[in-house]
């Protein structure tokens, strides 16, 4: 089993200790979270609220950590949609997605349900938020109008993943 503590301590005081990497290790863990086929195997979510509470207390500036969150975030999502226009159905059965039949169901379902608005709400429910994307490919979505929602919810996300840590830092002096 994979120490998920032992992952967030390690990282956390990685980016403490190494300031000018912390933007592009935000940008990697964004990134990897957003990739379909790959978001499966890293805890980003937790280590992004983790590095969150480290703006406040390291005194890193949000913005470029933001911003990094946000460009990984949208290019993994870019990536994740490019796959599924190009492999089409066959993109379903890559691994680990072959082994996992009912999440390309209910990411399907969920796009069907929401169309656009599905690639932005998707990204904020974890099991679909790296699916929804490859089925807008496979389904074939207008390219702009899924950047548009892929961009517009990337930023919101990565603010939704560094804010609350930051913020409960400073009021609360954790």
């Amino acid at each position: 089993m994979i120490d998920v503590q032992a992952i967030i301590a390690a990282t956390t005081a990685f980016v403490q200790n190494n300031h000018a990497l912390a933007a592009p290790i935000v940008f990697g863990l964004a990134f990897g979270e957003s990739l379909a086929l790959v978001s499966f195997f890293i805890p980003a979510t937790v280590l992004l609220l983790a590095i969150g509470a480290l703006i406040e207390a390291s005194g890193l500036h949000f913005f470029p950590i933001w911003l990094a969150a946000a460009t990984g975030a949208a290019l993994g999502d870019a990536i994740s949609y490019w796959l599924g226009f190009h492999y089409k159905e066959r993109a379903k059965t890559f691994w680990p997605l072959s082994k996992r039949p009912d999440l390309v169901a209910r990411a399907e379902d969920f796009f069907h349900r929401f169309g656009v608005w599905g690639v932005a709400i998707g990204r904020f429910f974890g099991p679909v938020r790296a699916v929804v994307p490859l089925v807008a490919g496979v389904l074939a979505m207008r390219q702009t109008h899924f950047q548009v929602a892929n961009v517009a919810s990337a930023a919101l996300w990565a603010f939704a993943m560094l804010a609350p840590g930051a913020a409960a830092f400073k009021l609360f002096g954790f």
